[in-house]
């Protein structure tokens, strides 16, 4: 079994996971939301419901990601990868916004005299198991998906860690609303616009990552550099330039053109290209994409393993 085969049996395991303790949260905060008649836990139920959106999209983008370079995508199938990232970061987004606008709503009519009901402790204990469940399945996936280096799979985490926060907000305004009396249901919103501000910011850091590598944006200038660096260093190379990268998912495409001794024989030349491919692929991968342009010296002066080079 290939790398990329590998990578996504991993990624379709620990999604696996997270999809059947979803299922079992959603089916546990429904009933203890209703038996409790917490609306707080209602919410908290949709909101893990909007998991199994975002394990879907993981399962059948790592269908896609690994089919094998085809006659119409020549670069592999690597931006499905970045585009489920995107639609994944799109949906907390929303599960954030959604629970702010609740929570105010409801801090609104509780200050203007609305009675808010009291919530059961069955609604509390719901919330317990789901930071729990959640916090683990954030670990687990957050983890593997940092082994296999995906960024999918990384957002998915941060879902799980968002449904772990909702619950914090939900524990802490049933259990405030439980102990405190009547006057202290207010609690529950607060808590709720509270931790929907940390769901909204991780959404947007995420959204605005995978938004970059979709408008095909290049790594970052240290990055670049590394990589003038290593082709800079292969004996035979006079100078670099016209650097362009991108990222295909979790893949990596560089193109790059060199200048060599224009009185070197093509296979002499070719030869270099390939060590400069080769240096490139040690440090980013062997499925890296790399692109070198041979070129002719335009300088009369002596071969220098010192000369300098630039991105373009």
């Amino acid at each position: 079994m290939d790398t990329s085969d590998v990578r996504a049996d991993r990624a379709n395991r620990v999604t696996w996971v997270g999809f059947f303790v979803n299922l079992a949260l959603v089916a546990i905060k429904l009933f203890a939301g209703v038996a409790g008649h917490s609306s707080a836990m209602v919410a908290d139920a949709v909101h893990s419901l909007s998991d199994f959106a975002t394990d879907v999209v993981v399962l059948v983008t790592f269908r896609i990601v690994r089919k094998p370079i085809d006659k119409d995508h020549d670069y592999g199938h690597g931006k499905f990868e970045t585009l489920a990232t995107a639609i994944i970061g799109g949906a907390l987004l929303l599960v954030g916004a959604g629970i702010f606008w609740s929570g105010a709503r409801d801090i609104w009519l509780g200050l203007h005299g609305a009675a808010l009901r009291t919530p059961g402790v069955v609604a509390l204990i719901a919330a317990v198991v789901s930071i729990v469940s959640k916090e683990w399945l954030y670990r687990y996936t957050v983890k593997v998906g940092k082994q296999i280096d995906s960024q999918a799979v990384v957002a998915n985490a941060w879902h799980h860690r968002s449904d772990a926060f909702s619950s914090v907000g939900t524990m802490l305004g049933i259990g405030g609303a439980i102990l405190l009396g009547d006057r202290w249901r207010v609690l529950d919103p607060i808590a709720a616009v509270v931790v929907s501000v940390f769901i909204v910011r991780v959404a947007l850091r995420i959204t605005a990552g995978s938004m970059r590598e979709l408008m095909e944006a290049s790594l970052d200038e240290k990055s670049e550099l590394e990589i003038l660096s290593l082709a800079s260093g292969v004996e035979g190379v006079i100078e670099t330039h016209n650097l362009r990268t991108r990222r295909i998912g979790n893949l990596i495409a560089i193109d790059l053109h060199v200048c060599v001794d224009r009185t070197i024989s093509v296979a002499d030349g070719h030869n270099i290209a390939s060590q400069v491919e080769s240096e490139i692929r040690a440090k980013y991968g062997q499925e890296t994409f790399v692109s070198v342009h041979v070129e002719p010296d335009t300088h009369t002066r002596k071969l220098t393993p010192d000369a300098p080079s630039s991105r373009s």
